[in-house]
């Protein structure tokens, strides 16, 4: 989300992360719009919030998913026409702030439940970007990997350190259900662990207690060229059936081709098109 940022017109301004899984109902509205002196008990002194903090810049909402039910109410009053009214405060203010939201559940699949305000979801789903799961892009796992120890070496002034090729491909077969913080932490974990001199860092533990037996590099171009090929079917059937949920024929006209040899890749890879049906 951040690179969202930093790409649009509104780089050089504030950008202000909010975790609503982390805040409190009793909190909300002064979190977000602030609150005149003597508005409550503990307001001593007048506070703005963070759509002020975020003026002219993003403000990110992260887990989104988690706001209750009074939360929603007040997040889609402001997001109607972006004028707020501050605790305690008599004259209604405009904020200039881009809103970006963000969720780890389907929201849509929420909304059917009765557990997501439906006139919220459609109000925020002016523009939706969806982010498969690490385990479904492939190389990103190894380029992440890098980053992070370039940033970590930074960080605590250590030589730059670079990975194995084993540890690439230990790396690369694991599934991260825990995404892209598990990969940090992996990551992380290792870099303060090593102790040689070498500026190779080698995992020797498989990241979910894998087996390392499982995993091996290919000896030869050929053996090479077939296990690149199966990561990328397996990756493309998978973003192909989530673009469709799980509509086989659908997904067939979008990959031009035919439904008969596009069966024979889901049953070759073991996917289930029931999981990317909704109810």
């Amino acid at each position: 989300m951040r690179a969202l940022h930093h790409l649009s017109e509104r780089r050089d301004l504030p950008f202000i992360p909010l975790n609503c899984g982390a805040l409190p109902d009793s909190l909300l509205e002064t979190e977000l719009f602030g609150h005149e002196k003597g508005a409550f008990t503990d307001a001593r002194e007048q506070r703005t919030g963070l759509v002020v903090a975020a003026r002219h810049g993003t403000l990110f909402l992260d887990e989104v998913e988690a706001m209750s039910s009074r939360a929603q109410v007040v997040l889609l009053r402001f997001l109607q026409d972006q004028t707020y009214l501050p605790v305690g405060g008599r004259a209604v203010l405009t904020a200039d702030v881009r809103i970006i939201a963000a969720s780890n559940a389907n929201l849509h699949d929420l909304a059917e439940r009765g557990q997501f305000r439906r006139d919220l979801l459609f109000r925020m789903c002016v523009l939706q970007l969806h982010l498969p799961p690490l385990r479904e892009r492939a190389g990103d796992v190894t380029f992440l990997a890098h980053r992070f120890l370039e940033r970590l070496s930074r960080t605590h002034q250590r030589p730059p350190r670079r990975l194995s090729a084993h540890s690439c491909a230990l790396l690369e077969a694991h599934s991260w259900p825990g995404n892209v913080r598990e990969l940090e932490g992996v990551i992380l974990r290792e870099f303060l662990m090593h102790d040689s001199d070498s500026d190779e860092l080698t995992i020797t533990r498989p990241p979910g207690g894998a087996s390392s037996a499982a995993v091996s590099l290919p000896v030869d171009f050929k053996h090479a060229k077939a296990q690149a090929v199966a990561a990328f079917e397996k990756t493309y059937l998978r973003q192909l059936l989530g673009t469709t949920r799980g509509n086989v024929s659908l997904a067939s006209r979008l990959s031009k081709k035919d439904r008969s040899a596009l069966n024979k890749l889901v049953k070759k890879h073991g996917i289930n098109t029931d999981e990317f049906r909704g109810p």
